[in-house]
């Protein structure tokens, strides 16, 4: 038998969706699936890290009594436990001067051990520096026979998943600590957020401990929305040749049960068999119905104008919450075209939902009127006078800032915004106007990601629980335009969004530097410190940026701490 099991064990790998805070209501939760794993004949359950309170909680750990409520919580339901199964939970623990982020493992009603998380990563999105103290040593439970090793999610990854391995240079390695220590099984709760791309490295880093150390290797995901983080499960096992013998599917609630038996025959993987699309579709559908359900949000509204950002943020919120919750409003201005009319009617006639037309027209020669005599006082042309005229078209931007919001106040459904990575990196966007809302769906995808994902929601429109493809072709055929001013295209003032996009990328994903991606990418370098100065230069509208949906390595939001007020650049002022 690999790595010399001494008997079959039953395992039950519980990726399950909690709420941060919800303590009681995540103990009902873990009850739950004790009786399902038990009916089940599992020998072991084993939940995500920190199961008990969601993860990530922040400063509700420094809110009195929050962590002891846990920990109560988690010896109420060790008491029930039967006598043949084990219980690994993750919970917050009081701890000498601190808080640890800890595993408890029950069995028959009693405690059998406490591990506490050696590696505590801070970077991204991450700040458990900020609340825990580090473990200091290793901890193997007897399982039906079995010595089972505890650790937590970053114990595994060591910073290698996301190329932050050198924070961990002179660490002890947790894993080598526990087979020094003797276990056969290694099992990893984790809250590891969903990155594009991120799980084919968990993969590979679970299968090359499993060969390096000949043991088994279990690891299981927390799954679902907290905010702007996204959990994607897709628990799996590898056995100590490498390999997969059980996998989960992701983006759901699943309990996975798996036989570690001495000839277990390798599975189909879901997760490496999806297409980049296809998880960028299940992330957001699951971010935006759990914000939704978790915030006590039940309807959403946003506008649509015709073209394709919107329109990719309308189907996906239909499909998280249905077309009745979901209402379209369009806005026509002076400048929008009859074309961009006519796509937003077809794009909510795909979509089942309703469709509510306020034109602002009115509006802004009402806003003319008042605002005029204070530019001529001034000395200042009036609105429109000389076109393009920033400030023009801003204003039509606002007024539809203030028609969704008044629209939600009085209707109690959230706004959805619909700017774009791209977009937002070089400020075209507006301030109280399309910025305005309660979630941005799409804020960390660029132009040419909305745009592949267009295309895959009208090719996969079945397999999403749409009627028909969802997206009109012309709306993804003609060329992107704001329509704030006559003629306007995007392209006038850009470079083509597949250049912008790897600029982008690179200065803000990978920190390259503006000569670095020029002489990478032979883009010319005037056109790099261009995009680099503007992607600068709006930094202060992004930290006016509503929570949106992560995807990528590095957001905009908490993962990305960059000042507004500051002297140093690598292009000419």
């Amino acid at each position: 038998m690999p790595a010399s099991l001494p008997s079959a064990v039953r395992l039950a790998l519980a990726q399950v969706n909690p709420l941060v805070g919800a303590i009681n209501a995540n103990a009902a939760i873990v009850e739950k699936y004790i009786l399902q794993a038990h009916a089940a004949g599992a020998h072991l359950l084993v939940f995500p890290e920190l199961m008990l309170c969601g993860y990530p909680p922040k400063d509700l750990l420094i809110q009195e009594g929050f962590v002891a409520a846990a920990a109560d919580a988690a010896e109420h339901l060790g008491a029930s436990v039967p006598d043949d199964l084990t219980v690994v939970l993750g919970l917050p623990l009081p701890a000498d001067e601190g808080i640890t982020n800890s595993l408890l493992a029950f069995r028959g009603g009693r405690r059998l051990a406490r591990y506490d998380k050696r590696l505590l990563p801070t970077y991204d999105v991450f700040d458990e520096d900020r609340y825990f103290l580090r473990g200091d040593a290793p901890t193997v439970i007897d399982v039906h026979g079995v010595p089972c090793g505890l650790s937590i999610c970053e114990d595994l990854w060591k910073g290698e998943d996301v190329g932050f391995k050198g924070r961990y240079r002179y660490a002890p390695d947790p894993v080598r600590a526990l087979v020094d220590a003797g276990a056969s099984l290694i099992i990893n709760p984790s809250a590891s957020p969903f990155v594009l791309g991120k799980g084919a490295r968990h993969r590979a880093l679970l299968r090359h401990h499993a060969q390096t150390h000949n043991v088994w290797v279990a690891a299981v995901n927390q799954v679902g929305g907290n905010d702007e983080l996204i959990f994607d499960g897709h628990a799996c096992v590898f056995d100590p040749t490498g390999k997969l013998v059980a996998a989960a599917p992701g983006f759901s609630e699943e309990m996975l049960i798996a036989d570690l038996t001495p000839t277990p025959l390798p599975v189909h993987d879901p997760l490496l068999s999806t297409t980049p699309e296809a998880q960028i579709f299940l992330a957001l559908r699951l971010g935006l119905a759990d914000y939704c359900r978790k915030t006590g949000f039940r309807s959403a509204l946003l506008g649509v104008s015709g073209g394709i950002d919107s329109a990719v943020v309308a189907a996906i919120a239909v499909v998280a919450l249905g077309p009745d919750n979901v209402l379209g409003v369009a806005m026509p201005g002076p400048y929008s075209s009859p074309g961009s009319l006519n796509d937003a009617i077809d794009l909510t006639r795909r979509l089942g939902t309703r469709l509510v037309t306020i034109p602002i027209e009115s509006m802004l020669d009402a806003a003319r009127h008042v605002i005029d005599p204070a530019f001529a006082y001034l000395d200042a042309s009036p609105l429109g006078a000389a076109l393009p005229d920033i400030a023009e078209e801003n204003i039509q931007s606002r007024l539809r800032g203030v028609i969704t919001m008044t629209l939600s106040n009085r209707t109690g459904s959230l706004v959805l915004t619909t700017g774009n990575k791209s977009e937002l990196s070089v400020g075209y966007c507006t301030l109280y106007g399309d910025m305005n809302g309660g979630l941005a769906v799409i804020s960390d995808l660029t132009k040419g990601q909305v745009y592949a994902l267009a295309r895959w929601l009208n090719d996969n429109h079945r397999e999403c629980g749409l009627p028909c493809p969802p997206i009109p072709e012309s709306t993804i055929t003609k060329p992107p335009s704001a329509e704030l001013a006559p003629g306007q295209r995007d392209q006038d003032t850009l470079p083509p969004y597949d250049q912008l996009d790897d600029i982008v990328r690179r200065y803000i994903e990978t920190h390259q530097s503006p000569a670095g991606i020029a002489r990478d990418t032979g883009y010319p370098r005037p056109l790099v410190d261009r995009i680099c100065r503007m992607i600068d230069r709006n930094e202060y509208k992004r930290k006016q940026l509503t929570t949106g949906l992560k995807i990528s390595s590095v957001a905009f939001g908490v993962g990305r701490r960059m000042p507004i007020a500051r002297g140093w650049y690598e292009y000419p002022p």
